[in-house]
């Protein structure tokens, strides 16, 4: 229960400027050994997700000019399952062109969207969380964030504010963008309030309904692209509409307009590798150039 149709949207097309110069636009961060373990960070989040349902479909949304780092590192990806954006324009667009893609061959799917680079060295307990989301969403109209109980005052994430039980499902009371240090503590002094992942699940027919109400823009150019989905012609229309997409964060156009938003409590570690600091914390050596 909870992992039939289960499609992975991986998401790869940042250029981790934080991290310049170890993460350049020619070589990013998703794609290199950043914890000197043997494996780059996608590779570590594919297998991750081997863990939550081996047979799930995997999809990878990147930029045009790292298709050749997918499949090197991911050689068993089919070819249309790799997403390349012409350009960059936030999380909402490369999300309803993934989205749309899954409808058309897998209408019934649950999915998965997540980053490339975060770092959860605890495969199983990650399981056990993301399957519980699944079988959440297969049976309702919901969307499901993955809540990280803080262990600072982090102004570098966005926080989700919602009553916390681990590994089930609640609804969220807000979604707050980062916040500055002084909103940082009163979150932790108050309680209730998590790290956003930025893990989502949603069912294909929830996400694309959410966004035909709250990002019609968006939901229009998909409706222009899609005859040429999965043809010859898909590489050349992406490029002429892709950029006529608004420029928008998943976050600011549907998750706070969303009344269907909940959340998935994790007791599990979770560290974004966005900074030098914490790739330093993660693997206990100092980085130098």
């Amino acid at each position: 229960m909870g992992t039939q149709d289960t499609q992975i949207v991986i998401m790869a097309g940042g250029v981790g400027s934080r991290l310049y110069p170890l993460s350049t636009p020619e070589h990013p961060k998703q794609f290199i050994d950043l914890l000197g373990c043997g494996k780059t960070m996608i590779q570590l989040t594919r297998q991750r997700f081997l863990e939550v349902a081996p047979n799930a479909g995997l999809w990878v949304v990147t930029s045009e000019r790292y298709l050749d780092f997918v499949q090197e590192q991911l050689p068993d990806i089919p070819r249309d399952h790799i997403l390349l954006e012409p350009e960059a324009r936030n999380t909402a667009p490369c999300i309803a062109y993934a989205s749309r893609k899954i409808a058309l061959k897998h209408p019934d799917a649950n999915i998965i969207v997540t980053p490339a680079d975060a770092y959860v060295p605890d495969c199983k307990a990650f399981a056990a969380t993301m399957r519980e989301a699944l079988k959440f969403t297969e049976s309702q109209k919901a969307i499901v964030c993955v809540g990280i109980q803080p262990t600072r005052p982090e102004t570098g994430y966005g926080y989700i504010n919602a009553p916390g039980v681990i590994n089930t499902v609640v609804k969220t009371t807000a979604f707050k963008e980062k916040p500055d240090l002084e909103t940082a503590e009163r979150y932790l002094s108050e309680g209730g309030y998590y790290w956003n992942a930025g893990i989502f699940v949603w069912n294909v027919r929830t996400i694309e309904s959410e966004l035909r109400s709250y990002a019609p823009q968006i939901e229009g150019v998909m409706d222009e692209l899609e005859p040429a989905l999965y043809t010859d012609k898909e590489q050349n229309e992406l490029a002429r509409l892709f950029p006529t997409c608004e420029k928008i964060s998943i976050d600011y156009a549907v998750m706070e307009k969303t009344p269907h938003k909940y959340m998935i409590a994790a007791d599990w570690m979770w560290t974004d590798l966005g900074s030098f600091k914490s790739i330093e914390e993660v693997t206990g050596k100092k980085i130098v150039f």
